[in-house]
């Protein structure tokens, strides 16, 4: 056999994949017109979708969302400044557009499309506490198995526009799709799970996050139940074990007929956790049991509650049919994200101090278990920059005094408070009986960052620190976590 016939027979045996005959652009101008019902005024390919004229790459397709304060046909000189090849407008653009009646409903219906037009495993994840982080998670590991396959929701684009956005970028060979789900008043999972129509639903847990828009626990387990509601015929309920809630959550799937899958350290749960010990890494080494299976990983992230996380990832890889221990290797791969647990090196006096930057958001379970880990990471000292946890309305100021309990426990030295709602932290800090115990670290109450800032660089940071810098978005943490990571050059 010669050179020649080798290679043709190598091309026969090439494997026949049905998604190759799917295109590889993301849309062609005429399926953007049909699944719209638009008119275009060009033929155009497009390589994105893309909503803010700041974010347009090269190649991408801008859609004009109309808001309340705001219109997106404004900024199409920007967009296309920036290489935007055409846009979806609800009126006749001097650029190439397909004009549509309305560019909201436009966007769903593209979403749609995409939706069908391909036949990848949809995961949808929501919860009160980390599922951003679980998105990451769940997407690397099918990315991985797939080499490449996996396409999921940027950032936090998981409201009612990131969602449909995130939907239709979903490209057409995809194998899998992984799509973040947030609600911060009752009524908005349902038709962002509808939208996706996932294969596979995921809570991570329920905490007292927006509870002062919907006013108790069980208001916020019956919201995250919702993503339920979506499911394709023969999806998945991913549902955490050992939730106090995890009973209603059953329930509520159990209505809808998909199967329940749970995930913890309780013994009746379907993906339980038998050991896990620390690992050198400074993340833990975990056995975990799948029914049929038992698997050994290492979580590269820190904290209990990866733990707990990456049990839920395993529960949702193996539901969409994805390689289990291709999971264990993202999940040892994996390092924090901005603002989400991304641990940085600063420069200060005398070497380097630790920063864990958890700058993007804040409720009482997600402070504490930061907390609980900062008390378990190595350092000469502990200083927590701790923001205020927004929305939680009447509940406020006993979620914030609560928390001085986490800071005795993991033997704060220092505690900087930022925003009106820590003043009930430090109104308990500060009590006589708490300082005579030894039990209150010494701490500084400040307006905002800037204060913050300055509180900080005036306490001091020595070779082996260990600062948290942890709160709401809003409160404005991340400027600082820069101001330091770039100080330190």
């Amino acid at each position: 056999m010669n050179a020649r016939q080798l290679v043709q027979g190598m091309l026969k045996a090439w494997p026949v994949d049905p998604r190759d005959r799917l295109p590889l652009p993301l849309w062609f101008s005429h399926d953007i017109e049909v699944a719209t019902g638009g008119v275009s005024s060009h033929h155009f390919q497009a390589a994105g979708v893309e909503m803010d004229s700041r974010d347009v790459r090269p190649g991408d397709l801008f859609v004009a969302l109309k808001g309340e304060a705001m219109d997106g046909h404004k900024f199409l000189p920007q967009a296309f400044a920036a290489g935007a090849v055409a846009a979806i407008t609800d009126r006749p653009v001097d650029f190439p557009h397909v004009l549509v009646e309305n560019t909201t409903a436009a966007l769903h219906a593209l979403a749609h499309a995409a939706r069908e037009r391909g036949n990848a495993k949809r995961i949808a994840v929501t919860g009160s506490v980390g599922k951003t982080g679980v998105k990451e998670a769940i997407f690397n590991a099918l990315d991985r198995a797939s080499r490449g396959g996996a396409h999921r929701s940027v950032r936090s684009y998981n409201n009612h526009v990131g969602v449909p956005l995130s939907l239709a970028r979903l490209p057409a060979r995809a194998r899998y799709g992984v799509f973040e789900m947030g609600m911060n008043h009752a009524g908005e999972i349902a038709p962002l799970t509808d939208h996706v129509r996932p294969h596979v639903a995921l809570i991570t847990t329920i905490a007292p996050a927006h509870i002062e828009n919907l006013g108790s626990m069980e208001a916020i387990a019956d919201e995250k139940a919702q993503i339920f509601t979506g499911l394709v015929e023969g999806g998945a309920a991913i549902i955490p074990a050992d939730s106090e809630y995890a009973g209603r959550l059953i329930d509520h799937a159990r209505r809808l007929g998909v199967e329940v899958v749970t995930f913890g350290r309780n013994e009746a749960a379907d993906v339980r956790l038998l050991d896990a010990i620390p690992a050198a890494n400074g993340g833990s080494l975990v056995t975990a049991e799948l029914g049929d299976a038992r698997l050994c990983y290492t979580i590269a992230e820190p904290g209990e509650h990866w733990v707990a996380n990456s049990l839920g990832v395993l529960a949702a890889v193996r539901a969409a049919g994805g390689d289990l221990a291709a999971a264990g290797l993202a999940l040892a791969e994996m390092g924090g994200l901005k603002g989400r647990g991304a641990r940085l090196q600063i420069a200060v006096s005398g070497g380097k101090a630790l920063l864990v930057d958890e700058s993007y958001n804040a409720n009482p379970a997600s402070m504490r278990a930061t907390l609980r880990q900062l008390g378990q990471t190595p350092a000469l000292r502990r200083i927590a920059v701790l923001g205020s946890m927004k929305e939680l309305g009447d509940f406020a100021d006993r979620f914030h005094r609560q928390l001085a309990e986490p800071l005795a426990e993991a033997k704060i030295d220092h505690a900087i408070l930022v925003g009106d709602e820590m003043r009930a932290l430090a109104a308990e800090l500060g009590k006589d009986g708490a300082k005579s115990l030894g039990i209150a670290p010494s701490f500084a109450h400040c307006k905002g960052p800037a204060e913050a800032i300055a509180a900080l660089e005036h306490f001091g940071l020595t070779h082996g620190d260990a600062v948290l810098v942890k709160g709401s978005n809003s409160v404005g943490l991340g400027g600082l976590v820069t101001h330091f990571t770039n100080a330190s050059g």
